[in-house]
């Protein structure tokens, strides 16, 4: 061969090794390695390639996933569930049919998921408004109300946890049974009666038989309301003391009624009715806690709502 051609070769060749390697040192350069550490693109790609290795690497939670990982703590709330229903620590064969139920539960929630079955589903839908929701309440209910909370509540709802308005009382009996029609005007004779004779005469034989209490002796009127009923109990707390006033009412007839004592409701303290408290002022923050929870999330979205078709006016035949 002679020399010349072994310099064209030579000169030939070189040119193209240098084209090809050229490219590769500008990439591994430390210039070219600094400048794209700070392109976006590049973090978001070696982000989600660490997301894709994790979730590869946990067997993934979505319907797309195709593995399934039973971890050691789900073993043993499976096992504690068994325990707890059954009383006892479940075998080496039940648990194996513990975990197959579970990894069944997990293919058919994926499968089912994937082909939009959770969609529009009534139940599905207030499962998971339930879920959220027990989320933002957990978050009151860790901080438990102070005596100071308590208080303020009691102030603002000063009808609540009263203690019942307490009644004792005489009273003759007027009824249907054996009065019929005379019934009403039987009842204003015997009550003229009773008037005339005063708060102390002997009731033993006055009025009809009935197995209803003559005297009832210093009792909350939930006790009253439910021998005599409710408005006949309502009736006792405008009654004058001491005097005989009627008829009053009750589902079995006409009553001649003297009331004897009242003790007028009154705010029960703290220490009497705090664990109903704490539960009322729970209630309340749960429900504003919820409300303001709605609030803010309404604001990512914006809800239109489709008027209803107009009602046809006049009948169908006109």
């Amino acid at each position: 061969m002679d020399v010349t051609d072994l310099v064209y070769t030579d000169v030939v060749k070189k040119p193209a090794k240098n084209w090809a390697a050229r490219p590769l040192r500008r990439i591994f350069s430390t210039s070219f390695l600094q400048g794209a550490l700070h392109e976006p693109l590049i973090h978001f790609l070696a982000f989600g390639a660490l997301l894709f290795l994790f979730f590869y690497w946990r067997g993934g939670s979505g319907a797309a996933s195709n593995r399934i990982v039973i971890t050691h703590a789900q073993i043993e709330q499976l096992a504690v569930g068994f325990a707890r229903t059954w009383q006892k620590p479940p075998t080496e064969a039940e648990l194996k049919g513990l975990i197959d139920e579970y990894v069944k539960e997990e293919i058919a929630t994926r499968e089912a998921a994937a082909m939009g079955l959770d969609r529009d589903d009534v139940i599905i839908r207030r499962r998971l408004r339930q879920k959220l929701e027990f989320i933002a309440e957990d978050t009151v209910a860790s901080v438990p109300p102070t005596d100071a909370d308590l208080k303020t509540w009691m102030l603002k709802h000063p009808g609540a946890f009263q203690s019942e308005t307490q009644v004792a009382f005489r009273q003759v009996y007027v009824g249907p049974q054996l009065r019929g029609t005379s019934m009403q005007p039987d009842a204003a004779k015997l009550l003229a009666q009773l008037k005339a004779a005063g708060p102390s005469v002997s009731i033993e034989h006055l009025g009809d038989p009935t197995m209803l209490p003559a005297e009832q002796s210093l009792a909350p009127l939930f006790d009253t309301a439910r021998s005599f009923g409710d408005d006949f109990a309502k009736e006792l707390t405008n009654t004058p003391l001491g005097q005989w006033v009627g008829p009053l009412e009750s589902p079995f007839g006409l009553h001649l009624v003297l009331v004897t004592q009242r003790v007028a409701a009154t705010q029960q303290p703290l220490s009497a009715v705090r664990p109903q408290v704490e539960r009322e002022v729970l209630l309340e923050r749960k429900k504003k806690e919820l409300q303001t929870l709605y609030d803010r999330l309404l604001e990512k979205y914006t809800v239109r709502i489709e008027p209803l078709p107009a009602t046809p006016t006049g009948g169908a035949g006109k």
